[in-house]
């Protein structure tokens, strides 16, 4: 109760606070499709913020293939959008910084790594 007391009070303030409506399985299956994008299993992850109330729900993140590294020194973002908020999520779009892969996109390459991930995505959720 003094949690949810002390977060109101803070923004009403207008200071920053953990957004209430986060969704850690939006969250879980973003940083899956990162460290499959990445082909590791140590990614280190700092702030992360999601929105399953939008449309299409999706997650930001800042990342570094590099351990140790403090969050507040991760400049790199790491974006994923689904079809829906709840599983199976389907994925529909992922940006690593300003670079976009999605079914759509005219490259190639970037389509068949989308479809790579979508592939890897759906295997662990059978």
């Amino acid at each position: 109760m003094r949690k949810t007391i002390m977060t109101v009070g803070f923004a009403l303030m207008g200071l920053p606070v953990a957004a209430i409506a986060q969704s850690i399985e939006l969250e879980d299956t973003c940083k899956s499709v990162a460290k499959s994008f990445f082909m590791t299993d140590q990614l280190a992850i700092g702030t992360v913020q999601s929105f399953p109330e939008l449309k299409p729900p999706g997650v930001r993140m800042t990342y570094s293939t590099r351990q140790g590294t403090a969050a507040a020194e991760m400049t790199d973002s790491f974006e994923c959008q689904f079809e829906k908020a709840q599983r199976p999520h389907n994925l529909v779009r992922f940006c690593v910084s300003s670079t976009c892969y999605s079914p759509t996109v005219d490259d190639g390459d970037r389509k068949r790594r989308f479809e790579e991930m979508r592939t890897l995505l759906s295997r662990a959720e059978k």
